[in-house]
């Protein structure tokens, strides 16, 4: 942590030069409530020094009066003093009231801007920041506080505003008593406004050293309230685990931040005795001008007003400039997180991928490794997927059969090697195009908490999700008969996370997840383990309709099953990222190599279980 004061005055002017940007935000997304929220907190500003300016003309027209033997005329400038003191009391209110309505209105219209921004850029950066932890404190630290540091930043920036406003005014008072005083008061708070400054940049950058670890408390919450780790929770009795990992890592965080509040505390102390000493003299000064005749008692009472209101509007700018500091640090988080590109580009001038394949799709050489990490998947991976074929990969586990899958979607681009579609290199397509036309079973589809017929037509949005449509891929699937059962049938909710939401058992999911893949109809069919998670009488009464369903699409299946792989055209064996075997069932069986020995040792445990 650095702790010269340079570094930390440089620190403190660099975050500011984000504010311009902030200020641009609040603009682009609501400038007729930004203009209001100004122009309110101006005329509030204004108003608490016009009424102690008024002070000096009430006191001094009531001592007036009162020697004048309190008639109605000697008192009248008096009663309009009193009068306007009152009007502007009630003005406050009034518009403190509007101020806050305003406001809610700005800070609600901008924190749905930024989480806007934040979903967008998560949704558009390449899938390869997913693979690194950076990425997520990044994401963290944009997201955590977006709910309510928007709202905390306008606050600061509108209480600094006026605030600083006001204390300008009472300045201008001032000055009527003597040009030092102003000066002893500005003098009295650049401690504590150091103070401030130096605090809040140490919260940041303890907030920036201990992101990885406030991640990990929010992964420890995550595992004792969600609902995928309870079972597992009670079955190994991790509870107290948990518990303990959690509070043992909070207990740490609570104790750097107390640390940090008492070292603050202790300077906030030896800064504020500075400003009491500054206000004891100018308070004696206007006591003896007072003795001595050189100012009347409504002169004291405005300088006393003056003076004790502009200590505490100083003390409240310095609390506001802190506040509107720290909360620009989150801008500044959010500012890196929106900055980061995507690697992955569509070219300029993109060529539209084919709406059926001719020839087929081509792996040449291809050797990829995934970011971090420092041995490939694959290696020199060669293949070709003749078109309207249905071709399917087996191997080990890590061979590099989902990472081949990724390749072809364009999530990441090859470290070597070229990926073609009909004799064209992916690179050359625009990605949202060539995405348009793969549908894909992952290997861990999404159970989405939507209605059933939402789950498939989520599988293209570009396509109208009717109801026949929807049906026909659900039947496709054979999750149709379980769907229609459901007590709203299509429109009825699947999970648990929502109020009558329907549970669905793995292989149901499984078979939705194939009725969105189904339901785009891509010329590009490509299925990650599509039986993994049904029965084997489920799993042979879909093969059995499969062939027929993937009829004019190029079918890729990734499976461990061979049950599965041996309804394919053609059959490739992954190993150490290469091709290794490839031919038919009856040619691989043949060859007697590591599919005919994985074959028989399939075979050989199903008959025994």
């Amino acid at each position: 942590m650095s702790s010269s004061p340079g570094a930390k005055l440089g620190q403190v002017l660099r975050q500011f030069a984000e504010l311009p940007r902030a200020l641009d935000l609040l603009w682009q997304v609501a400038a007729p409530w930004t203009v209001g929220s100004a122009v309110l907190s101006l005329v509030q500003a204004l108003l608490p020094a016009a009424g102690v300016w008024l002070s000096r003309t009430l006191i001094d027209g009531l001592i007036a009066a009162a020697r004048a033997g309190g008639t109605l005329r000697a008192a009248r400038p008096a009663l309009v003093a009193g009068a306007l003191i009152a009007a502007i009391a009630i003005a406050s209110e009034l518009l403190r009231v509007a101020d806050s309505w305003v406001r809610t209105n700005l800070s609600e219209r901008v924190q749905d801007h930024i989480m806007a921004l934040v979903h967008r850029k998560s949704a558009e950066v390449d899938l390869a920041f997913y693979d690194s932890a950076d990425f997520f404190d990044r994401l963290h630290r944009a997201r955590a506080e977006t709910s309510y540091r928007p709202v905390a930043l306008i606050e600061a920036l509108g209480n600094a505003s006026r605030n600083a406003i006001t204390l300008v005014a009472m300045c201008v008072v001032l000055l009527s008593f003597g040009p030092w005083l102003p000066l002893a008061l500005a003098a009295a708070t650049v401690p504590a406004l150091w103070v401030v400054l130096r605090y809040a940049a140490s919260r940041h950058e303890l907030q920036l050293r201990t992101t990885a670890d406030e991640r990990r408390t929010w992964y420890y919450d995550w595992i004792l309230t969600a609902r995928e780790t309870a079972a597992e929770l009670r079955l190994f009795g991790l509870g107290a685990h948990f518990q303990s990992a959690y509070q043992t890592l909070r207990a740490r965080l609570r104790g750097e931040r107390i640390a940090l509040a008492r070292a603050n505390a202790g300077a906030e102390l030896t800064a504020g005795a500075g400003a009491l000493g500054v206000t004891g003299a100018s308070l004696a000064w206007m006591l003896w001008r007072t003795l001595r005749g050189l100012e009347t008692l409504g002169g004291l009472a405005m300088f006393y007003q003056a003076f004790q209101q502009g200590l505490r509007l100083t003390r409240s700018l310095l609390d506001n400039v802190g506040e509107l500091y720290y909360n620009s640090l989150f801008l500044g988080n959010l500012f890196e997180f929106l900055s980061l590109e995507p690697k992955l580009v569509s070219p300029p001038q993109a060529l539209p991928a084919p709406a059926a394949l001719t020839e087929g799709i081509r792996f040449d050489r291809v050797t990829f490794r995934y970011p971090g990490a420092t041995e490939p998947v694959l290696r020199d991976f060669s293949v070709v997927l003749p078109a309207g074929r249905m071709v399917a990969f087996v191997g080990p586990n890590g061979a590099g059969k989902s990472t081949f899958v990724k390749l072809l979607c364009r999530f990441y681009d090859p470290d070597q090697g070229r990926i073609e579609i009909d004799g064209t290199d992916l690179r050359d397509f625009s990605i949202d195009d060539l995405r348009a036309r793969i549908t894909v079973l992952f290997q861990e589809p999404v159970r989405y908490n939507a209605t059933a017929a939402e789950n498939i037509a989520l599988g293209d949005l570009r396509s109208e999700a009717a109801t026949a449509a929807i049906e026909q891929a659900a039947a496709e699937a054979g999750v149709d008969g379980i769907l229609a059962g459901l007590p709203n049938g299509y429109e009825n909710l699947l999970g648990k996370y929502f109020l009558d939401g329907a549970e669905l058992s793995a292989g149901q999911w499984q078979r939705v997840a194939l009725a969105r893949a189904f339901f785009r109809r891509a010329p590009i069919l490509i299925l990650d383990e599509p039986t993994s998670a049904m029965d084997p009488w489920a799993e042979a009464d879909w093969l059995g309709r499969f062939r027929a369903l993937s009829q004019g699409r190029t079918a890729l299946l990734i499976t461990h099953r061979f049950t599965t792989a041996m309804r394919a055209d053609v059959i490739h064996v992954i190993a150490g990222g290469r091709i290794v075997e490839s031919g038919s069932h009856e040619e691989l069986l043949a060859l007697d190599g590591l599919y005919a020995r994985s074959w028989r040792e399939q075979t050989s445990s199903r008959a025994s279980a």
